[in-house]
C-alpha cells in the first residue's frame, strides 16, 4: 500500500515521501493518527505540483538572502554600551542591538537568525553570524564603544 507522508516518521520517512507500508500499518495507524494519506493517482499529482510550488518559493526566498548578503559585505557596525574604565561591559550587547543597527542601515534582519562568534564582554571588536538561510551564512564585523 503506497502511503504519502504528511509528517517526518523516524524510520519510515519525511513529509511528503511516498512509502509502502503493509496495509494495517496504513489503514490502522498512519491514515486515522493524520501521519498520512493514500498515494491515489489524483493525490501523487496534487503533491507533484506543492513540491513544484514549494521548490519555487525556496529558491526565490534562497536568492534574496543571497542578494542581502551580498550588501552586508561592506556592512561595519558600531554599538554603543555603557563600559567602565576597564572597558568591560555594563548588561550585555545581545542580538536585539544588532538587529537595530542593521535596520537603520536599511537590512530587516530578524534577531534570531543572529549568533556571536564570542560573545562581547568588552569595548573591542567581534564578528556577529546571520544565518540568512540554511545555505546563506554572512559574518559581520562590529564594534562595541563606550558610550
Amino acid at each position: 500500500m503506497e502511503i504519502i507522508l504528511k509528517q517526518d516518521i523516524k524510520s519510515l520517512g519525511e513529509k511528503d515521501d511516498i512509502v509502502n507500508v503493509k496495509p494495517g500499518y496504513g489503514r490502522n495507524y498512519l491514515i486515522p493518527q493524520g501521519f498520512g494519506a493514500l498515494a491515489t493517482p489524483s493525490a501523487k499529482k496534487v503533491l507533484a505540483e506543492n513540491l513544484k510550488q514549494a521548490a519555487f518559493k525556496q529558491d526565490k526566498i534562497k536568492k534574496d538572502a543571497e542578494g542581502i548578503a551580498a550588501r552586508l559585505t561592506d556592512v561595519k557596525l558600531s554599538i554603543g554600551a555603557k563600559a567602565g574604565e576597564t572597558g568591560k561591559i555594563f548588561g550585555a550587547v545581545n542580538t536585539i542591538m544588532i538587529a537595530d543597527a542593521l535596520k537603520q542601515q536599511g537590512f530587516d534582519v530578524d534577531r534570531r537568525r543572529i549568533t556571536f562568534e564570542t560573545e562581547p564582554k568588552f569595548v573591542g571588536e567581534y564578528v556577529a553570524n546571520l544565518n540568512l538561510h540554511k545555505e546563506v551564512k554572512v559574518k559581520v564585523p562590529f564594534e562595541v564603544v563606550a558610550e
